[in-house]
């Protein structure tokens, strides 16, 4: 993505350090947030300095490199239970997020059959970096069949940030209105503010504003208006993760849109990448659902700092995700193309 006319990736690995771009900053100030050690990046990932599916498992992947490179020694056995006790901890960081479980796997299986303990440190690397540049590739190929569900003129609405800071770039739910966009149609993004932390309003928002592309912010509960008032007539969401049924884990509020949707007629697309599908998972209600602090609820985050909203005696609650049925979504966008809830099967393949 584009920022200030350079080209930034969300997370980035050089030498030992991972670079994120610091999204708590965003919009009010451009940060790039630098994690030496396997433990901080974790906490940058259940602090949400970095979020979003894609880029939650980038950064897992990288964080699993830098467990590696952090082990002194040389014994293989004590190599491996130092990797085992770091994968189990960075997995407990964010546990929705499906892309962040299978990116520790992935570099710690890579792994096995090493015959050194410096070729599982290069190794890691290697794997960490890969997993990133097929999010790159991904997400990209997500944009060119988003795009063709797209006409000129289309008032789209999405929910949350599913854009490049979601991921490592392109996005994907943002990925089809970004190619739309450079195809030359003329579109309108209607941007859910995405309470309790506003990542639409203030993510999403900002990377429209980046791109060049209209759009308005709404809250939470007007999108109703709009879509009774036919002012919008596409829908597409990200996922952080998607069970074996096509139920499919977003951030809270993403249900309530998806039925108000379906009753309005209106098409409701998912877009994801292979990597969020829980083949494991039956349904959606196997899902974890992580519970966050009632802070985020009883506070709003301004560009002095939270401010108090909520009466200091109430109580709140905070589930970060809902889930959504599969019998709400018209399609899920992906790499190998756009398909209904009965081709799920096909993708395990």
């Amino acid at each position: 993505m584009r920022i200030h006319n350079k080209h930034y990736k969300t997370v980035w690995f050089k030498g030992r350090v991972v670079y994120l771009l610091n999204q708590p900053a965003l919009p009010f100030k451009f940060e790039i947030f630098q994690s030496r050690f396997y433990r901080e990046t974790a906490k940058a990932i259940s602090d949400m300095v970095v979020r979003g599916a894609p880029a939650i498992g980038a950064t897992a992947g990288y964080a699993t490199a830098q467990a590696a490179l952090e082990f002194s020694g040389d014994s293989l056995e004590e190599f491996f239970e130092h990797m085992n006790k770091a994968g189990e901890f960075i997995k407990k960081a964010r546990p929705t997020a499906v892309d962040l479980m299978h990116a520790v796997d992935r570099v710690i299986s890579s792994l096995k059959d090493c015959t050194s303990v410096e070729e599982c440190k290069e190794k890691a690397v290697q794997e960490a970096e890969a997993i990133a540049n097929e999010y790159l590739e991904v997400c990209r190929k997500i944009g060119i069949y988003g795009n063709e569900l797209i006409a000129s003129g289309d008032k789209i609405l999405t929910h949350c940030n599913a854009g490049a800071l979601a991921t490592v770039d392109y996005g994907t739910a943002l990925a089809p209105i970004r190619a739309a966009h450079q195809a030359g149609k003329k579109i309108f993004v209607f941007v859910d503010e995405t309470r309790p932390r506003l990542q639409g309003a203030r993510l999403t928002a900002w990377e429209l504003a980046q791109e060049g592309i209209e759009h308005a912010v709404i809250a939470d509960n007007a999108a109703g208006y709009y879509m009774k008032n036919g002012e919008i007539n596409l829908c597409i969401v990200g996922a952080d993760r998607i069970a074996a049924n096509g139920d499919v884990a977003n951030k809270i509020g993403t249900y309530e849109k998806a039925v108000l949707a379906k009753e309005n007629g209106i098409p409701f697309f998912v877009a994801a990448p292979i990597t969020t599908f829980d083949f494991e998972c039956p349904t959606g209600d196997k899902i974890p659902i992580e519970e966050r602090s009632q802070d985020e609820v009883k506070m709003i985050f301004s560009a002095r700092g939270p401010v108090e909203i909520a009466n200091p005696n109430s109580p709140a609650k905070n589930p970060a995700f809902d889930v959504t049925p599969a019998k709400y979504i018209t399609g899920y966008i992906t790499e190998k193309g756009v398909i209904k809830s009965s081709e799920i099967k096909s993708l395990r393949k």
